[in-house]
């Protein structure tokens, strides 16, 4: 066996899930982005964020909500450890 083959494979989903409570960074595909904790992703990738920051595709923040729902159909990409990565942008 390979070394690859005996690497544990971890679903995109799984390991979504695995970032619940953490900081992630979400891009929708209108270009904006939104920065906020983690709070439930669904089989859908269905989104939850709470103390979620909106920020246009120029780095400007847009709005501040306690709460947002991210419909999964919409979502570019996550990065699950964002608020490792960048720490001096949250909040």
């Amino acid at each position: 066996m390979s070394t690859r083959d005996q690497q544990k494979i971890i679903s995109p989903l799984k390991y979504l899930k695995s970032a619940v409570n953490q900081v992630v960074l979400v891009k929708i595909k209108d270009g904006t982005e939104f920065i906020g904790v983690l709070e439930m992703a669904d089989h859908t990738m269905n989104l939850v964020l709470t103390d979620c920051e909106a920020i246009d595709s120029n780095g400007n923040k847009i709005a501040k909500y306690g709460k947002v729902l991210i419909r999964g159909s919409h979502i570019v990409y996550v990065s699950v450890n964002y608020g490792q990565v960048a720490p001096e942008i949250i909040h």
